[in-house]
């Protein structure tokens, strides 16, 4: 790895992929090496038994653990992520590891199936090489949440990090090197310009994304050109609905955490509050105020619990987003500012009497804002929340859990967590709906999504 540094308060600012000088980025020869070892890696690793596999899966795990505070450090350093924030991501990929190493024998034996022959079963077969374009929130996480699933299954991976988390994706590779999976897991070091020759390539054989919206477009494209699988999971503008029956002071602690996570910088992030009108005055009151105890500053500094955003044109769009919206009518709560130091901060922000047609309703917002919108019932906050070409997540605050249940199957989105807040676990499938992508990560249907499900049919046929 290399030993340059970056400053811990402002992270370097990829805009002309600046990022990619810390590292050499690969000749086309060097390019054509890598496919060649994840394609090497492939057909050895595809013959390994489960037992093999969850032996190697148990070590990553532990070298994730032995190493925490290296990787936490790094994450920090590269992205500005609390660094509270990053040991618990470490911590999170090890127990992945753990679940898949335990479960993905389970999840991908054969089953029998009824048909007119002698015999027939369904097997999941691994697919191939698997292209995984990764972004920088969460630099470790995106990798394991597809990738501890997918490695168990028989796939390899080449993995094309986002540029500012560079030494993340050369860290994993080691890793797992590490622990024992040889071509395994391959990290590229290329500008996304060539991402679309890479999808392209013979030798990858699916496409996993996590990103915007119009990066997933041009990426699925390519997949679709090229007849190759592709799982999307992309941007998000979800809502956090309170209904007049919650548990207001419950609801706005797990708001503040929803929205301001990782500095806001979350495709599941919770973005539009969508509020009853018996309790929107309440729980402004209660929402704003916690959100006026959270500190900022050195990510590195466990007392700051927002470190800086990671690039200086996210921090001015996300600003654009609020003077935008404010302009509209909207009221600025708290927080709306740039501070006069140094880093890429923008002040924890709330904007109230946000509505459909301005910005912070109709578009994502990556960072420390909230928007709150006023709803005059339940079907008006489900009417708001749906009303977005996003569909990720979405929360519901309500006593009465099964009104919730029922409101639950009204929401366009492929996640809805009743009296919580959204987040990924590695026994629940994750994904989205509309242009948050399609299909699935992590249990059960996140491993069968990179296999071919195999019907193997034994005659003479029954008449």
């Amino acid at each position: 790895m290399s030993t340059q540094t970056l400053n811990p308060i402002v992270t370097v600012d990829p805009s002309t992929e600046q990022a990619l000088e810390r590292f050499e980025p690969f000749s086309s020869q060097r390019i054509d090496a890598a496919l060649e070892r994840a394609s090497s890696g492939y057909k050895i690793w595809r013959a390994t038994s489960f037992a093999e596999r969850s032996r190697a899966m148990r070590k990553a795990a532990d070298l994730l653990r032995a190493r925490k505070a290296e990787y936490a450090a790094l994450i920090t350093h590269e992205m500005g992520k609390p660094v509270a924030e990053s040991e618990a991501e470490i911590e999170k990929c090890a127990g992945a590891c753990d679940y898949f190493a335990g479960h993905a024998e389970e999840y991908l034996r054969e089953l029998s199936h009824p048909s007119n022959a002698a015999e027939s079963y369904v097997a999941f077969r691994p697919l191939g090489v698997v292209l995984a374009v990764m972004p920088w929130n969460f630099p470790f996480w995106q990798v394991f949440r597809f990738g501890a699933a997918a490695i168990m299954a028989g796939n390899t991976c080449v993995l094309k990090h986002a540029s500012n988390v560079t030494g993340c994706a050369v860290a994993i590779e080691k890793l797992f090197a590490d622990a024992g999976f040889s071509g395994v897991v391959v990290a590229i070091i290329v500008p996304g310009s060539e991402v679309t020759k890479l999808v392209e390539d013979k030798r990858i054989a699916a496409v996993t994304l996590t990103g915007s919206d119009a990066t997933g477009s041009t990426v699925a494209a390519a997949a679709g050109r090229s007849l190759k699988k592709c799982v999307l999971e992309l941007g998000g503008s979800d809502p956090f609905i309170v209904l007049g029956d919650a548990d207001l002071d419950l609801a706005a602690q797990f708001a503040v955490r929803a929205r301001f996570q990782n500095t806001g910088q979350s495709c599941i992030a919770a973005k539009r509050f969508i509020v009853e009108n018996s309790a929107y005055d309440a729980f402004l009151e209660r929402f704003v105020a916690q959100a006026r105890t959270l500190t900022y500053g050195d990510p590195s500094d466990r007392s700051n619990k927002l470190g800086p955003m990671a690039r200086s044109d996210l921090r001015d769009a996300l600003y654009e987003q609020i003077e935008s919206t404010a302009a509209r009518g909207a009221k600025i709560a708290t927080g709306g500012k740039k501070p006069s130091r140094k880093g890429y901060f923008l002040e924890p922000t709330i904007v109230t009497d946000v509505a459909p047609g301005m910005v912070m309703f109709e578009q994502e917002t990556f960072g420390p804002a909230a928007a709150v919108v006023r709803a005059r019932d339940a079907r008006e906050a489900i009417a708001l929340a749906n009303d977005s070409e996003f569909g990720l997540g979405g929360n519901l605050w309500t006593r009465d859990v099964e009104r919730a249940k029922a409101l639950a199957g009204d929401m366009e989105t492929g996640n809805v967590f009743i009296n919580g807040m959204t987040a990924s676990d590695w026994r629940l499938p994750f994904g989205g709906v509309k242009r948050s992508g399609y299909g699935r990560e992590l249990s059960e249907f996140g491993i069968r999504e990179f296999t071919n499900i195999q019907t193997v049919w034994i005659g003479p046929a029954r008449t």
